[in-house]
């Protein structure tokens, strides 16, 4: 989840994918459609980008090594990805910093349901209000595992790791009182650099991160 890098232009709140695909790439690239909402996706620093490709490499050395012959687990790990809600339309998708789907045919559409995995990599301008609503945003999708990686302020590092799962129940709460969401995603994992212990999760596969590797 990065922060501005261009002066974004009047664009009317709500657009089509077509009408989306006409605007110049480097305006399009920093757009995500909310159920046809405009809603701004800016590209990060380069302490951002950096991390995020650290991270997805990681991990895809992880599903690489999941995917042994004979199984039919099939992973493909990528970064910033559209993934598109809904069986069929374009106008409601999101951009994962990174990403783990199902393997599908060369060049299609990944949709929510192909996917297992997003991940945001948070700078210290992101505010709780945009955590919040990117963190809801994907949940609705009913996308499994969703992972949060803050960088620390002074050194622009990876910091903190945390995993989310998907809670479909519902608390339980007074009568005549809702959830305002369906679903939502309970706290699985954490880890932080001071701690030591490398990050290690085994969902959608087993997952093993030394903070060696992340670390630049």
């Amino acid at each position: 989840m990065p922060v501005s890098s261009i002066e974004r232009p009047d664009l009317p709140e709500h657009m089509t994918w077509e009408e989306l695909q006409e605007l110049p790439d480097e305006i399009a690239a920093q757009i995500e459609l909310w159920e046809g909402r405009v809603v701004w996706a800016r590209r990060g620093p380069g302490e951002h980008q950096m991390a995020m490709r650290r991270l997805t490499e990681q991990i895809e050395r992880c599903a690489r090594e999941d995917m042994q012959p004979g199984s039919e687990r099939c992973w493909r790990v990528n970064l910033e990805t559209n993934v598109f809600f809904g069986t069929n339309g374009k106008s409601d998708f999101v951009t994962p910093d990174f990403l783990v789907h199902r393997c599908l045919p060369p060049f299609a559409d990944v949709r929510a349901t192909d996917t297992v995995l997003v991940g945001e990599v948070l700078s210290p301008s992101n505010t709780p209000i945009d955590i919040e609503a990117k963190r809801a945003r994907y949940a609705s999708g009913a996308i499994p595992w969703y992972w949060e990686v803050s960088l620390l302020r002074d050194t622009g590092t990876i910091g903190t790791v945390r995993v989310y799962g998907l809670d479909i129940g519902h608390a339980e709460l007074p009568e005549g009182v809702r959830p305002l969401r369906p679903a939502n995603y309970v706290l699985a994992g954490e880890w932080t650099t001071d701690g030591g212990t490398e990050v290690s999760f085994p969902y959608p596969f087993p997952i093993e991160l030394p903070w060696s590797a992340l670390s630049f």
